[in-house]
């Protein structure tokens, strides 16, 4: 058995998804909206706000997503362990919802601001692996592509709503970063409630449990994709660089900006369903690669010859498609291969692997663009992603089974 090939129906339908699939999608959904209505507007204010330089920034962008790794294999391994998926997310999603009432508090220190993103950042470590695994043990082999496709398009319907809520709010307000914050708190615990609600954990057989080294670490699948995944992370750079290169480029006004973040999270809930349904249909892995050469084209768009609108849309295109084609898919790629009885501890390690090696990315391209220019570091990148692409479908595209 290939990994592009895992568990690849003869025919399958939308039908077999679960209602945990459509719980947990409303929790992401909701919880996104609180989140984006801070997030979008987050790169702007620490570079232009708090004049941060490039490199500075890449390092708060790296610990934004990488500091948490270490909870999200805690998180991962502490479900697993005591088979309360749903409580371990619950505490994750608790976690975050408490921290947006910490930048009602902070002001404008930077330290105070990192403390408070920290705690945020936590609670996503902690919840993302019990969720994903709740999804995997919600749903037959044959179907994950669309449970991870229609869930992680109901969270793109939350990160493309966030920011609009968030203008709606500042324009109600008199431009009121306090009233932004404090409904994005009600918002985050509305979500905690619809978990607690309707989220179900999954009943298992009691299973002997293999040691964490012989179940994962020496499955030859497992470090296959645990590498893959890690080396797809140390070359993509986070969005707020995209985003801020285009509105240097383009002189794309402040208002604006948000706006970019709500195009590509268009793209994505529109596209990460279908996507999802096609890697069933012909192999996740294929769709996943494909994704990252959509990123690529990104890269390489961003000091091209085209400008103006077309390549605002063009780049919020693709790179919604990049998001719907990788996110998900990879999870489903991953599931089939992982034990259940470590199945969160396993999708924790992929993603805890991902997040390490974005922190990395992260502060490369700051330097990168500090010290080469941004139209080096950018060109420099999309080469990166070509190497690790060629490099991925080596890895995951090996026989890893008999």
């Amino acid at each position: 058995m290939y990994l592009s090939t895992v568990d690849r129906p003869k025919a399958a339908s939308w039908k077999g998804l679960s209602g945990n699939v459509f719980a947990l999608g409303t929790v992401s959904l909701i919880t996104d909206v609180s989140s984006e209505m801070v997030a979008a507007v987050l790169p702007l204010y620490l570079v232009v706000g708090l004049q941060l330089s490039p490199a500075a920034y890449g390092l708060v962008d790296g610990v934004y997503t990488g500091a948490t790794t270490l909870l999200r294999l805690a998180g991962g391994y502490l479900a697993d362990r005591t088979r309360k998926r749903k409580a371990v997310a619950g505490l994750g999603y608790g976690l975050s919802a408490v921290a947006k009432l910490g930048l009602l508090a902070v002001g404008s220190s930077t330290a105070a601001l990192g403390l408070v993103i920290t705690a945020d950042r936590a609670g996503k470590g902690l919840r993302t692996a019990p969720r994903d695994a709740l999804i995997t043990l919600s749903t037959t082999g044959a179907d994950l592509g669309r449970a991870f496709g229609v869930h992680r398009a109901m969270d793109g319907i939350g990160a493309f709503a966030g920011p609009l809520v968030a203008m709606a709010v500042l324009a109600a307000s008199a431009q009121s970063f306090d009233a932004v914050f404090m409904t994005s708190f009600c918002v985050a615990a509305f979500g905690v409630l619809v978990l607690v609600l309707y989220v179900r954990d999954r009943p298992e057989p009691v299973q002997r449990r293999e040691p964490l080294r012989l179940a994962l670490l020496r499955d030859p699948a497992v470090r296959r994709i645990v590498a893959g995944a890690a080396l797809l992370g140390l070359v993509t750079i986070g969005d707020g660089f995209v985003y801020l290169l285009l509105q240097k480029r383009e002189g794309l006004a402040f208002g604006w900006f948000p706006l970019l973040a709500v195009g590509t999270s268009l793209v994505y809930l529109l596209l990460a369903a279908p996507l999802g349904a096609l890697a069933d249909r012909v192999g996740r892995l294929p769709v996943m690669l494909s994704g990252y050469g959509a990123l690529t084209v990104v890269y390489l768009l961003l000091f091209g010859p085209l400008g103006g609108w077309p390549l605002l849309v063009l780049v919020v295109l693709l790179y919604g498609v990049f998001y719907a084609a990788t996110d998900g898919v990879l999870m489903a790629l991953a599931g089939p291969v992982l034990p259940e009885s470590l199945r969160t501890t396993g999708i924790a390690l992929i993603q805890s692997g991902q997040a390490l090696a974005y922190l990395g990315s992260s502060v490369l391209f700051g330097l990168g663009w500090q010290f080469l220019g941004p139209e080096a570091a950018t060109r420099i990148a999309a080469l990166a992603v070509v190497l690790a692409l060629a490099a991925t479908a080596a890895l995951l595209g090996r026989k890893v089974r008999a």
